[in-house]
């Protein structure tokens, strides 16, 4: 088995993959929080041990277990279902919340240092769990079908009518977030917006907005703004879009893992006129993650209070488009949205 040295560096490094009857999904492990478990996970997944297993308790939406080797036998009664690989490991309880995403050890209730091959996933959040289970990594793709797996039929306590199967296991590198490295100089770019009523080109301005310009492009250039809508048109004001659960089918994209919260960078020297784009937030100046919206009109008292990090080169006139149509209060009353992006 991989020792605790050589599992902290290589999970700097790479994935493990899960290929099941469902697709595919992906997982980084946290040795930090759980060195042990994460190393023996590893293992398992280097020897192949979970392929043929499967997915054998499923709560819609909410969490998935499998890892049990005894279902790679189709003869296994279903009330063994679940009961092997157990009793290998001692439990590492830690910080890490049982938040959506979160990959966790299988224990047998009441019996203390009970873990093992066994996994569940949490598909939502499940703070009971919390410092009674030992979690030991996240997924980072693949939330799709994960939500797919917890809605295969079971019964009313969970258990799969018939588990889903694990076909495959592997390593792979860990995915490089875009533009993480990347200087000033080459977060001046030109982007190409297409949107149901146009297409705008919009130039980035990292003078204005270092790390506002870094998350629009990285979010650009995964194409993650793609099928989401615009749900804000403030006429005379704001045309607003990019928001996250806004995108029409599944809400997850292979860039999720890279979305999270940017310092708010304002200056009260860059105007809010028409044609700037500018980053939404809640109160919290530094709230901001994936939302940005379109100035129409000159809004000084958005000066200093925004991070204005871009501005409209091509295609003006598609803002006009939008203020020309019908809303409810300030909700467009036919979906619009974002087409493609695409950074040239």
């Amino acid at each position: 088995m991989l020792t605790v040295a050589l599992m902290l560096a290589l999970a700097q490094d790479i994935e493990v993959v899960f290929q099941t009857e469902a697709g595919s999904f992906r997982i980084e492990l946290a040795p930090d929080k759980a060195p042990k478990h994460a190393a023996f996970f590893l293992d398992l997944v280097k020897k192949g041990y979970y392929e043929g297993s499967g997915f054998h308790r499923v709560y819609a939406n909410a969490l998935v277990q499998g890892g049990d080797p005894l279902l790679k036998d189709p003869k296994t009664p279903k009330n063994l279902f679940g009961t092997g690989g157990l009793r290998l490991q001692k439990s590492e309880f830690n910080d890490l919340k049982h938040e959506r995403g979160v990959v966790s050890s299988v224990s047998i209730p009441n019996l203390p240092d009970s873990e093992g091959a066994q996994f569940f996933i949490c598909l939502a959040p499940q703070p009971a769990l919390d410092g009674k289970y030992s979690a030991f990594g996240r997924v980072t793709e693949g939330f799709e079908v994960l939500e797919k797996i917890s809605q295969i039929p079971a019964s009313p306590d969970g258990l799969a009518e018939k588990p889903l199967k694990i076909l495959k296991t592997s390593i792979d590198k860990k995915k490089t977030e875009p533009y993480l490295e990347v200087g000033p100089e080459g977060l001046k770019k030109i982007v190409r917006i297409e949107t149901t009523l146009g297409t705008l080109r919009v130039e980035t301005h990292p003078e204005w907005a270092l790390e506002n310009a870094r998350n629009f492009l990285k979010l650009s250039e995964t194409n993650w703004y793609a099928g989401q809508g615009f749900h804000r048109i403030s006429k005379g004001f704001v045309v607003q879009g990019g928001s996250e659960g806004y995108r029409q089918g599944s809400q997850s994209h292979i860039a999720d893992r890279w979305v999270r919260s940017v310092k708010g960078e304002f200056s009260k020297d860059v105007k809010h006129v028409r044609g700037i784009l500018s980053m939404a937030r809640t109160e919290h100046p530094d709230s901001a993650t994936t939302s940005f919206f379109f100035v129409l009109a000159p809004s000084p008292h958005l000066d200093g209070q925004y991070s204005a990090f871009a501005q409209v080169i091509e295609g003006i006139e598609v803002l006009e488009a939008f203020e020309k149509e019908e809303v409810d209060g300030e909700s467009p009353k036919r979906r619009l949205e974002i087409v493609k992006v695409t950074v040239e």
